[in-house]
């Protein structure tokens, strides 16, 4: 099968790391012998950029600089290379790459798939103060692209609901959470690397994610406050980089525990897994709303895969993904995630258990050839190769 893959953002900035998802996807369709075109729009727009190859997969840079004649060159581009593919997949409903697929589509009569992992509208008014007139706009493109497409996948029951309540039929509808990189991620890393860079020798409590809008450490912050009223000697780990980092290093410093948080900035992801590997509990803590309801969040599956300890919030997909490998607390609340560390910290068999039991819901279910495996039968659903 020939797949044409689209994404909006910088599959190889740091600053982007969400396209993790696509890339990794990608690998798994070529591991399985079919031919894959991925589009992508670098955060900075170089002139004369090339396209590449790697692991076997056509990377092709495209510009998404605003104005008239760069959003026909790329319509233009995508009538001529829609004519190759047997399956257009793109992510996300970004205007500037969104459009000139569906209009590539559309006129070479290519099935669509949309892959819908985050309400986008509602990230958009979460992070910050946005003009109204751009959030008009990408509202109504996330409310309608999907029904444009012939097949669609969610990361979340959340939006199946809302793909039902647009009145999609569900037989178009594929369930596609996040997996993690079962070769990359695992429970045989050493910690020493990180523990060694960082000259750590207490429990180490880490949270990893970006620190955009739609991200909660703050609440990782407020627990710690919790956790060091009780036990001094820990030492608590923030990875990852992005506008708020100066806000929560306040924070931090405002609580008076600054000295006993470590904030790494942004990592490449090849570093994720040694960062996790240098943890002893992992934290995936969240506020419960419209956001956190629909992810089903990479660090969940990544921190399973390591065979992590791991202490989250009920809200969205999280209990069914963790299915018991975790211990859960309320979202929005410091004061019960402080419990939960506490207690985990206070029992190593439950730690031992939760770790074994993580690894395993990673290996039966959330991983990247599971995801692509619901991806491929939405596929050829669309192609009218099998039945639902």
């Amino acid at each position: 099968m020939k797949i044409l893959m689209v994404h909006p953002h910088d599959l190889f900035s740091k600053a982007e790391p969400w396209t993790t998802r696509i890339r990794n996807i990608a690998k798994q369709f070529k591991k399985n012998s079919h031919e894959v075109r991925v589009v992508y729009f670098p955060l900075v727009n170089r002139e004369n950029e090339q396209i590449f190859y790697a692991d076997g997969i056509e990377f092709i840079p495209l510009s998404r600089q605003v104005g008239k004649g760069n959003f026909l060159k790329n319509i233009r581009f995508f009538i001529k290379e829609s004519k190759w593919a047997d399956v257009i997949h793109f992510q996300k409903c970004f205007h500037y790459a969104a459009l000139p697929v569906l209009i590539g589509g559309f006129l070479n009569k290519k099935p669509l798939h949309y892959d819908w992992d985050d309400w986008e509208i509602k990230i958009f008014h979460y992070c910050a103060k946005q003009p109204w007139l751009t959030g008009v706009f990408l509202g109504a493109l996330e409310r309608f692209i999907p029904l444009l497409c012939d097949t669609i996948s969610v990361s979340s029951l959340r939006l199946k609901q809302e793909c039902l309540r647009y009145g999609i039929n569900e037989k178009l509808i594929f369930m596609a959470p996040v997996g993690a990189d079962l070769e990359l991620f695992h429970p045989r890393i050493s910690p020493v690397r990180i523990r060694e860079r960082y000259n750590i020798d207490s429990p180490l409590i880490s949270y990893i994610g970006q620190l955009h809008g739609g991200q909660y450490a703050e609440q990782f912050i407020k627990a710690a406050k919790i956790v060091l009223n009780s036990i001094r000697d820990i030492t608590f780990m923030i990875v990852g980089g992005g506008y708020r980092l100066e806000e929560l290093k306040t924070l931090a410093a405002v609580l008076d525990i600054d000295e006993h948080i470590i904030f790494t900035d942004s990592v490449a992801h090849q570093e994720v897994p040694l960062f996790m590997a240098a943890a002893d509990i992992a934290i995936a803590c969240f506020e419960d709303n419209d956001i956190t309801r629909c992810k089903s969040p990479l660090k969940i599956a990544e921190y399973m895969a390591c065979g992590k300890p791991i202490v989250a919030s009920n809200v969205g997909e999280v209990i069914n993904m963790l299915g018991g490998a975790a211990v859960i607390t309320e979202p929005d609340n410091p004061e019960d995630l402080a419990r939960g560390i506490i207690k985990l910290l206070e029992d190593e068999p439950l730690r031992k258990r939760l770790s074994v039991k993580a690894r395993q819901r990673a290996e039966e279910i959330y991983n990247w050839k599971n995801t692509t495996e619901n991806l491929l039968r939405a596929y050829r659903y669309s192609l009218g190769v099998v039945s639902y």
